[in-house]
């Protein structure tokens, strides 16, 4: 693995750890304690992601370089690669809710709650979020993996760590699915551009869609989707 690459890594996780050091300090200055992992997001996913784009440029350099599908081809990979991750994640939904596990995102209803509070975070989580998870578990885990295995186990273990790293244990199956999704995208178009675009349209799909819902209406969908789960299997 090339040098920049675990800097990448390594900016990543100091990224993602700095709140211990920000939140004090937001606290600090007067930042409402609901709002501080909000605010620090907003304040340090856009120098993450400018400190890695900065460390990929010869990635980016070499990608221009080379031959890759055309603009037409990225747009209906992006599309239909966007049905694949929904597709996916229902299908691993349907299998968790089968051996008993409740549906629903804890990890998604904190951020839609900061989200309500600060508009401006939704930019961290519908685009800055998928451009840096996308560099990170596909392009470098999962391109230096597969370089060397083959691509399941590559996916797999790069789609583990993602789901891992999102801190919901109960949910790694749908995580890991997805996380499949966007490996698979990756190996066929040979462009991150492609995964990046579809995982941003995912988030940004998901969030709209919550942002305008109420939390009643949440509860009446998790219980359609448990009827239709028993009706699948017959209970």
């Amino acid at each position: 693995m090339p040098r920049r690459y675990w800097y990448v890594i390594l900016t990543y996780v100091i990224g993602l750890l700095s709140g211990v050091i920000g939140g004090p300090l937001l606290v600090a200055l007067g930042v409402p304690m609901e709002q501080v992992s909000g605010v620090w997001s907003i304040i340090v996913f856009p120098i993450m992601a400018i400190v890695i784009i900065q460390l990929l440029r010869p990635d980016m350099k070499q990608a221009r370089e080379q031959r890759s599908i055309s603009t037409g081809h990225k747009i209906l990979w992006v599309i239909g690669g966007f049905f694949l991750v929904l597709a996916a994640n229902y299908s691993a939904a349907m299998i968790e809710l089968a051996l008993g596990i409740e549906p629903g995102s804890d990890n998604t209803a904190n951020l839609m709650n900061i989200a309500r509070d600060l508009p401006l975070f939704l930019i961290v989580t519908a685009i800055l979020a998928p451009l840096l998870e996308e560099v990170v578990f596909r392009k470098i885990i999962f391109g230096s993996i597969y370089k060397k295995y083959n691509f399941f186990i590559a996916a797999i273990i790069s789609a583990i760590i993602f789901g891992i790293l999102h801190q919901e244990p109960e949910h790694l199956l749908i995580y890991t699915s997805v996380g499949m999704v966007f490996a698979f995208v990756y190996v066929k178009t040979k462009t991150i551009l492609v995964p990046i675009l579809i995982h941003v349209s995912i988030n940004t799909f998901v969030f709209l869609i919550q942002y305008n819902v109420t939390e009643e209406d949440i509860e009446r969908m998790r219980e359609e989707l448990e009827q239709l789960q028993t009706i699948l299997i017959g209970g």
